[in-house]
């Protein structure tokens, strides 16, 4: 097997700069890098994954998380999988800085700052959709600090990998729900997060796409409610008020709970068709009581530890992601398999 004092003597370098190009530490030649990178691949080179998790423990390394939604019960799930996987890490003398923020662009500029200044060496991010948030994730790849994206993505950044949902699907498998749960005439009322939200929008996308054959199945309105329950409530009355003619929702995101509660309200419950996402225990109750007919789920446990475990590989061992999109499987829950 080819060592790396063997691989620095045919390079021409020492043994550092072999060093720094394997562990991706840059301050190196990209000619340089190319011509160590052709050696690794001509000796097929492996790393001795032990001893370099064992060097990684004197690292002290740091993983920032940076979540949306603070107060949405989907992200209590999230957070289980973060803190499970933190533990485990820390016994390889990683440690885990978790921040929360609300729908906002600078509350997430904020904490990504925040950790930074911490000294974080990756950072797993469920990304607000702005030109301010890609460019920060850009600027944190050119320094050597790895970002995977959860829950949620951001187009054209340079992250190391994503972790959720495809989105898109989720929103199609959505769309066909709506047309074998309902007849006739279908007005649907889509009560959804944020617009700057990635995951949110490709849903809608999604929905609109699969149902756009089908006459019979029409949009009549999208409202955002920033998964607050108080605004889904408010909002989802509105729309009942003035579209009586609605007879089916689709809850992209949170605030299922206070949707529901408006449909109750408003004497709607037994003629609505409400598709959603994720299983927070509102969400169970409504589909026994059966106002919800079926709610899409997106191991949200798994969304929380996975980020985690890639950029402590990558960071550790120099392993890449097996893939560069990681999508958790589509769970679909009605009243008989809860």
């Amino acid at each position: 097997m080819a060592t790396i004092k063997e691989i620095a003597a045919l390079a021409g370098v020492s043994r550092g700069t072999v060093d720094r190009v394997l562990n991706h530490r840059g301050d190196v030649n990209p000619q340089t890098e190319e011509k160590i990178m052709q050696i690794v691949r001509a000796l097929d080179y492996k790393p001795n994954k032990a001893g370099i998790v064992l060097a990684a423990q004197k690292k002290n390394l740091k993983l920032g998380v940076v979540l949306l939604g603070v107060g949405t019960p989907f992200f209590d799930d999230v957070l289980a999988g973060v803190h499970e996987k933190a533990q485990e890490l820390a016994g390889y003398n990683c440690s885990v800085l978790i921040r929360q923020t609300e729908y906002s662009l600078q509350q997430q500029l904020d904490a990504i700052d925040g950790l930074l200044s911490e000294g974080i060496n990756g950072l797993a991010i469920s990304p607000y959709n702005d030109s301010a948030v890609r460019e920060k994730i850009d600027a944190l790849n050119g320094q050597g600090i790895p970002v995977v994206t959860l829950n949620t993505d951001i187009e054209n950044a340079c992250r190391l990998a994503y972790v959720g949902s495809n989105f898109y699907r989720s929103g199609e498998a959505a769309g066909g729900l709506m047309r074998l749960m309902t007849k006739g005439e279908v007005r649907v009322g889509i009560v959804s997060g944020s617009r700057d939200i990635l995951c949110h929008t490709e849903r809608i996308a999604g929905f609109a796409h699969i149902i756009a054959p089908y006459p019979n199945i029409r949009i009549v309105d999208t409202v955002n409610n920033n998964d607050d329950d108080r605004m889904s409530f408010e909002l989802t009355k509105k729309l009942l008020s003035a579209h009586p003619e609605i007879n089916a929702f689709y809850f992209t995101a949170g605030g299922v709970y206070g949707g529901c509660q408006a449909i109750e309200a408003a004497a709607r419950a037994n003629d609505t068709t409400v598709i959603t996402n994720d299983l927070v225990p509102t969400t169970r109750e409504y589909i026994k009581k059966g106002l919800i007919a079926a709610t899409i789920c997106q191991q949200p446990f798994q969304q929380g530890s996975l980020p985690l475990a890639i950029l402590f590989a990558y960071l550790a061992t120099g392993e890449m992601p097996v893939s560069e999109n990681n999508y958790v499987d589509v769970d679909i829950r009605i009243r008989e398999n809860l």
